[in-house]
């Protein structure tokens, strides 16, 4: 089965399959050797994404059995046995971990753009406080390490603000109605990019800042950022490369990793079984 990779975000990660999108040439580039999974939800930000957790990255249960035939797996449920030691007794028993398919082998954590929205302003419904978004950040890293120790987990930070930018989208988008203050800054989400770097820091995982990397290009208000906040091709382009830069520094490089199956030209046409025998087996 391949290993899954779960990007899990925001609107900037749920439109991140379109056309162009970091997260389609992700599964482009991870083709035949990783499942990519898109996790992205326009509007959340890390409180409410809490409540997602058990529900897209859930637990494994224990139960304890003296049977140690029962052995499978498939596409929704893995029985994994185990040989654990008593701790009261010499006594030998075997357990077997039941749950949903095995954990993801990397996940991306896009969030912040939401949060980082001010208080009394259009979008103070999502906004979360900078020292709770990373209390919030920290508990989805700590549940992420539970699912699975080895978990590649990178944060990634909110991208830039184009001020302007939003205040041009809000008054072409509604008009009259239009706000007329930015319900957010680009000052104020440059906070929360620091904090998720300084979490990162703190809980030994990797992370991308963005919000700086952007910056570092003249003109990236136009050149990134198609309507103050949401990302151009070029946006998505940069946090796709930005991604596979930190998988290949880790340990996820696809040009080092195995198709899942036999290239074709290893199968030969008169003895196709051969090939799937020494792959498949």
């Amino acid at each position: 089965m391949r290993p899954n990779i779960v990007l899990f975000g925001d609107s900037i990660t749920q439109e991140s399959f379109r056309s162009g999108g970091w997260g389609a040439s992700l599964a482009d580039t991870y083709s035949r050797k990783a499942d990519v999974v898109l996790r992205g939800y326009g509007g959340y930000n890390t409180r409410w994404a809490l409540f997602l957790l058990h529900h897209l990255f859930p637990l494994v249960k224990l139960f304890f059995t003296f049977s140690v035939n029962l052995q499978m797996a498939d596409q929704t449920v893995q029985f994994v046995t185990y040989s654990l030691k008593s701790p009261t007794s010499e006594e030998c028993f075997y357990c077997i971990v039941v749950g949903s398919t095995k954990p993801p082998v990397a996940t991306t954590i896009f969030l912040g753009a939401n949060d980082a929205a001010l208080a009394g302003r259009t979008s103070e419904r999502q906004h979360v406080p900078v020292e709770e978004y990373k209390e919030n950040l920290r508990k989805i890293v700590r549940h992420l390490k539970e699912c699975s120790p080895t978990m590649l987990i990178v944060l990634i930070t909110p991208p830039p603000i184009d001020e302007e930018g939003r205040m041009e989208y809000a008054r072409e988008t509604y008009g009259e109605k239009a706000m007329t203050l930015p319900e957010r800054t680009n000052e104020t989400t440059g906070v929360y990019a620091k904090g998720c770097i300084e979490l990162a820091g703190e809980l030994g995982v990797r992370s991308i800042n963005l919000w700086s990397k952007m910056q570092e290009t003249d003109g990236w208000q136009k050149k990134y950022l198609r309507d103050g906040l949401h990302l151009t091709a070029e946006g998505n382009a940069v946090v796709f490369d930005e991604v596979v830069k930190v998988f290949k520094e880790a340990w996820l490089d696809a040009s080092e990793m195995p198709y899942d199956f036999p290239h074709h030209s290893e199968i030969d046409g008169k003895n196709p079984e051969k090939a799937f025998q020494q792959k498949c087996l």
